[in-house]
């Protein structure tokens, strides 16, 4: 599908990065840029209470950053010269996620920058919000990346699970208009029940017929974790952009042992888009 809403979910400190690569990925794909710009409130602890002058002091404080991050974005924004719509919440962490369902629901992808993912509150509201409660793709911004709209290799993470097919239908504008697509089976299994007799052969097929020029890479983890392969390999293939499905397991399951989802969602080398 084609993104023509892209909701930019950035906090309240440092986001210079993060609104201009949101201005960058909007100019490029022709689309209206939703911004919301988001903190979540701090809560008193047990010595808090009664609470004291120091807590109440700590909310202005955030809050008046938050109001100066959103106006410095409206300058980038108005200088752009894009349609664009923006807001600004201060909300309780009980509500953050539902905030971000009610924007999310409403634009095709979703981006998510590195100052941001630094908010652990922050980044734990979008996911719930919008990749579990909206179900729209993910893009996770890095430190070298290029603009999505300009990819011109894409690492897909394949493993013949729901969640990684609809990343990869998400995704399938820019998989067409890349040059190569490097669809990658991890230690693959080749019983019926789990990647087929030929692992990767039958995406590979339902990529071809979408005019997708895929090849598949079959890699033995060699007893590395799966997310270090995939970040190594797409430094090998050159990829800008990673593709995959997010949590294979349960959230809770990945949140306490880790996992690739996780692992990505706090560093990756590349951009990443995920899906669920």
């Amino acid at each position: 599908m084609s993104f023509k809403t892209i909701l930019s979910v950035i906090g309240n400190r440092d986001q210079e990065t993060d609104i201009a690569k949101a201005i960058e990925l909007a100019l490029q794909m022709d689309a209206h840029l939703t911004v919301l710009v988001m903190d979540i409130a701090i809560t008193p602890t047990l010595s808090d209470y009664p609470v004291g002058t120091v807590w109440l002091d700590q909310r202005v404080e955030d809050m008046k950053a938050l109001q100066s991050t959103a106006d410095k974005a409206k300058n980038s924004l108005d200088i752009a010269n894009i349609p664009y719509d923006i807001e600004h919440f201060y909300t309780e962490r009980p509500f953050a996620a539902d905030v971000i369902y009610r924007h999310a629901l409403y634009a095709d992808l979703v981006l998510l920058g590195e100052k941001t993912r630094e908010n652990s509150a922050l980044l734990s509201a979008v996911v719930d919000g919008a990749v579990f409660g909206a179900q729209r793709p993910l893009l996770l911004t890095s430190a070298k990346d290029k603009p999505a709209a300009k990819v011109r290799k894409v690492l897909l993470a394949w493993n013949s699970r729901p969640e990684a097919g609809r990343a990869a239908r998400e995704a399938m504008d820019l998989l067409r208009h890349a040059e190569a697509v490097h669809l990658v089976v991890v230690d693959p299994d080749a019983t019926y029940l789990a990647n087929g007799g030929e692992p990767g052969a039958d995406m590979a097929a339902y990529l071809a017929r979408h005019g997708v020029n895929v090849v598949v890479d079959q890699l033995p983890s060699g007893g590395r974790r799966v997310q270090d392969v995939l970040n190594s390999h797409a430094l090998e293939v050159g990829a800008d952009l990673i593709v995959m499905g997010a949590y294979g397991h349960s959230r809770l399951r990945e949140r306490v042992f880790g996992g690739v989802t996780q692992s990505m969602l706090e560093e990756c080398e590349v951009p990443v888009l995920i899906a669920r």
